[in-house]
């Protein structure tokens, strides 16, 4: 299953880079990335399991649209922050349906080999905290 749109356009374009653009469009990706406006301390409910940057995701209906908002708590972590960007661009206006096609193979997909088991499992979690937090919305 293809993922929404915008996701899916960044997914094949990165696909065409060689190893060193690559990493540059994740970085900018991750440097592209705005906290959310939320008072902290985050709920723990929202934290995704097992993620090393502490990461938070909420998954909200604005007019029947999702609205993805996801904090990173770590300021190295460079890598959750392109997979936020990504994500939060990505479903933002989507009906919540469009998260069930985000899968674990989206994490290979974007970074490849580049991370650590720690990192891959972390980012896939918040791939899946993300897509059940949108099937309760619908």
């Amino acid at each position: 299953m293809p993922y929404p749109p915008a996701i899916q356009q960044f997914v094949d374009s990165i696909g065409l880079l060689d190893r060193p653009e690559r990493i540059q469009a994740l970085i900018d990706l991750g440097k592209s990335f705005k906290p959310p406006a939320r008072p902290q301390p985050y709920p723990e409910d929202q934290r995704v399991p097992g993620c090393e940057s502490e990461v938070f995701t909420w998954c909200t209906l604005q007019n029947g649209r999702l609205k993805i908002e996801v904090a990173v708590e770590n300021p190295q972590g460079l890598s959750a922050m392109a997979l936020a960007a990504l994500l939060e661009e990505g479903l933002e206006g989507q009906p919540p349906s469009a998260a069930d096609s985000l899968d674990d193979d989206l994490v290979y997909a974007l970074f490849g080999r580049e991370l650590s088991m720690g990192k891959a499992m972390g980012l896939a979690n918040t791939v899946r905290q993300i897509r059940a937090q949108a099937a309760k919305l619908t």
